[in-house]
């Protein structure tokens, strides 16, 4: 089985860099969805509140064969649950809905939600209490990644955002280098939308590959943490085959020239920074 890298996070932590992303994986089939992830060597899960099937997960964790201390495992608190009191309760019920003792990471979905310093705060307590290994953010902009650091905080071990070759997200990426936070990359094959652009399967079809493929390649390249999203079990084996090609120097310039500004799903990082 081929051996995934992992990324160093900046509390010390490693995590896995291509991940299995399950929004809009339901029932049996994000059990099956998981269990057919971890069979092919995937040990880096992310799931959210928002995508109601936290209990898939969990069930697919305790159930997969492959012992909990092996896998990493990612949720997401939701808008609703911004706040001190409302943070805890939340998590405390995504926690219980994964039938965990604690998860690898937890993120603050979209700072739409208001009120993030606090509910910062309410992280890093749920951390020191041992239920939190490390703690990231999701669809953050430069102003409020600045706004946890102007606050005094711990900044974030990653920033999970939109990316893919038609939306690079330049500034965003670029500050999170500079301050030694990972870049996670959700949405890496667009959501399907442009699978078939003339431009992709140019691309793919020279280098002997899947369009998917070539896009996975490229966030990895890059350095990204990948999460391509699949319920069909063929994909994810073959969006896990990655550790024994490189994308040439040819193709990866021409998927770095098709940078467009184009989100293929909403975008909170534009939000103003609220405190």
């Amino acid at each position: 089985m081929a051996a995934c890298p992992n990324v160093v996070l900046n509390d010390g932590r490693q995590m896995p860099q291509l991940g299995l992303g399950v929004y809009l994986s339901e029932g049996g089939d994000c059990v099956a969805a998981v269990k057919t992830a971890i069979s092919v060597g995937y040990r880096h899960i992310d799931t959210a509140e928002y995508y109601e099937n936290e209990s898939e997960v969990g069930e697919a964790i305790r159930t997969c064969g492959v012992p909990r201390e092996q896998l990493f495992i990612t949720t997401k608190l939701w808008l609703d649950g911004h706040g001190a009191a409302a943070a805890a309760k939340h998590f405390h019920r995504s926690l219980k809905n994964l039938g965990l003792e604690y998860v690898d990471l937890y993120l603050i979905h979209s700072p739409g939600g208001g009120r993030v310093l606090e509910t910062y705060d309410a992280l890093v307590k749920l951390q020191s209490e041992g239920l939190i290994r490390s703690i990231g953010v999701s669809n953050f902009g430069v102003q409020h990644l600045e706004g946890l650091r102007a606050a005094g905080k711990p900044l974030p071990v990653v920033n999970q955002i939109e990316l893919h070759p038609f939306l690079q997200q330049h500034a965003i990426v670029e500050y999170c280098k500079k301050h030694n936070i990972v870049v996670q990359a959700y949405s890496p094959l667009t959501k399907g939308q442009w699978l078939k652009d003339p431009r992709l399967t140019a691309i793919a079809a020279k280098e002997g590959r899947s369009v998917a493929q070539v896009l996975i390649k490229w966030s990895l390249t890059k350095g990204f943490v990948c999460l391509p999203k699949s319920s069909n079990a063929e994909r994810i084996a073959a969006n896990w085959a990655m550790w024994d090609w490189n994308l040439t120097a040819e193709a990866q310039a021409a998927l770095d020239a098709l940078e467009s500004d184009r989100h293929c799903t909403w975008d909170p990082t534009r939000e103003p920074w609220t405190g």
